[in-house]
């Protein structure tokens, strides 16, 4: 590796599409190093941990567990590591969840590729950048004081894990053996979130980590 090459920002893509992964890799290898791609959110907790990036570029809609948990779980054992999402999400709340978080930027999938080398760039300068398409051209500070509190912080961050994982159409068992638990102890935390929430069925319950944006319609 030359000298140049190290100078380069290390960056890590996750997303569950495999031909974008590929795309992401082509595009962004000429101005950044890409030390590693994965598919879902629990690979990305083990990739972001072990090689510690300078940014990771994520999407939101990922399997094991979404964008915005890892983000919530990782960002303060890598207060240094840039968070840059990019999603087809359109929902501003959740633009403005991912910034509380410690997110850098908050960017669309149908962005021009200058875009999202510019939302990099920014991160590493320690600066926040969310695309106008959401703020509708806002201050960023009025965006965010406008957009309400997500409602999954009702959850504890073991309840939004199962909660995505059951949303997702794993059996308690599969659940069980994800997570590490027992599958009683996954029964539990379906009845007590269902029990928070007011929640009588599990279609309800789908319906309700869909509106959180932790799984895809």
């Amino acid at each position: 590796m030359n000298s140049a090459t190290k100078c380069l920002p290390r960056v890590l893509l996750a997303d569950d599409h495999t031909i974008l992964l590929d795309a992401f890799r082509t595009l962004l290898s000429p101005a950044c190093e890409v030390v590693g791609a994965v598919t879902d959110g629990r690979a990305l907790l083990e990739a972001a941990e072990r090689l510690k990036p300078d940014v990771i570029v994520l999407d939101i809609g990922m399997p094991r567990l979404n964008g915005i948990e890892v983000c919530r779980q990782l960002q303060p054992r890598l207060p240094d590591t840039c968070w840059v999402f990019l999603t087809v999400n359109e929902d501003p709340d959740l633009a403005a969840e991912a910034l509380r978080l410690g997110a850098s930027a908050f960017l669309l999938k149908s962005a021009a590729a200058a875009e999202l080398f510019s939302a990099i760039q920014l991160a590493l300068e320690g600066r926040r950048y969310v695309t106008p398409l959401i703020t509708k051209g806002e201050p960023l500070g009025v965006f965010l004081s406008r957009a309400r509190n997500n409602d999954s912080e009702k959850l504890t961050p073991r309840q939004r894990e199962v909660l995505q994982l059951l949303a997702e159409g794993k059996l308690m068992k599969e659940v069980a053996d994800i997570l590490g638990v027992t599958p009683r102890t996954v029964s539990f935390h379906k009845y007590t979130i269902m029990e928070q929430l007011g929640i009588k069925t599990s279609a309800e319950l789908v319906q309700y980590a869909v509106k959180l944006g932790l799984v895809q319609k």
